[in-house]
């Protein structure tokens, strides 16, 4: 029933000359709520209002986009690892029931989201940034490899849970997409370039079983970001650096597990 009703507000609201605003303030309000499915239904509207524009999302709208998914599937996954965790060859039908629940509630999210980026999202950034004048590219850039990166993330979450529909191998294309475009439009330090450097390495490392490569990324993004990190501001330079640990706290992980068997806590963004 609660969706029923968020679904009307939402209904009602897209009348509003003033919808995207309030979308976007009513989104914050959620977000401090903890109600982070009624996040997600809200900035779901802003998208389909502004891509009716023409127009891609800002960084402000990128940013509650990103934490309302994030955190949505953030649960799924959590319980999903947990219970994957506990069970073992003598665990009930009931319990294997239970983990299916979290599968398909978990991938159902993870769905929705990347349906919104590979049908809007992506294609449209990747218009704007082609039509851009050559003083907007850099944001229309960045909101490309935003895109990519999310879209990478959340393949890379279905892999989790599913390693057997390819779900791994299209983490890996979105990631490298990304990562790509961000080696000639992004500097070492971006947080954008940073997180995608880092989301990739654990992408290697847990989902493709490539200890080598991911130990490279991670190595190869930290090394160049700090030899630049003297040339940033107070506020850049603490987003850096917070990437910059993750990266540098998986290295030592990594580097120093020997043991295949080990169940490990990767750090991604």
């Amino acid at each position: 029933r609660r969706f029923v009703i968020m679904d009307k507000i939402i209904e009602s609201l897209k009348c509003s000359p003033d919808a995207i605003e309030i979308g976007k303030d009513l989104s914050k309000t959620a977000e401090s709520a903890e109600r982070y499915k009624d996040m997600c239904s809200l900035m779901k509207m802003v998208i389909e209002l502004k891509a009716a524009k023409n127009e891609d999302l800002d960084v402000e709208e990128r940013n509650l986009l990103s934490v309302g998914y994030k955190n949505l599937v953030g649960a799924g996954r959590g319980s999903h690892r947990q219970v994957k965790h506990q069970m073992d060859s003598k665990s009930s039908e009931l319990a294997k029931g239970f983990l299916e629940v979290i599968a398909v509630e978990t991938t159902g999210v993870c769905k929705e989201i990347l349906g919104v980026l590979e049908e809007t999202l992506i294609p449209n950034a990747k218009k704007l940034n082609e039509k851009a004048a050559t003083e907007d590219k850099d944001a229309t850039m960045q909101a490309c490899i935003f895109y990519l990166k999310m879209a990478g993330d959340y393949y890379r979450y279905l892999a989790e849970i599913d390693k057997n529909s390819g779900h791994e191998k299209k983490a890996q294309n979105f990631y490298t997409e990304g990562s790509e475009l961000a080696k000639t439009a992004l500097p070492a330090t971006d947080p954008i370039r940073l997180g995608l450097a880092l989301n990739l390495s654990v992408c290697y490392y847990e989902i493709l079983d490539n200890r080598k490569e991911a130990c490279k990324l991670a190595k190869d993004a930290f090394d160049q970001a700090i030899s630049k990190l003297d040339q940033l501001e107070e506020v850049q330079y603490k987003d850096a650096t917070l990437i910059m640990q993750l990266l540098r706290d998986n290295l030592t992980l990594w580097t120093n597990s020997e043991n295949d068997d080990v169940t490990l806590e990767n750090a991604d963004e």
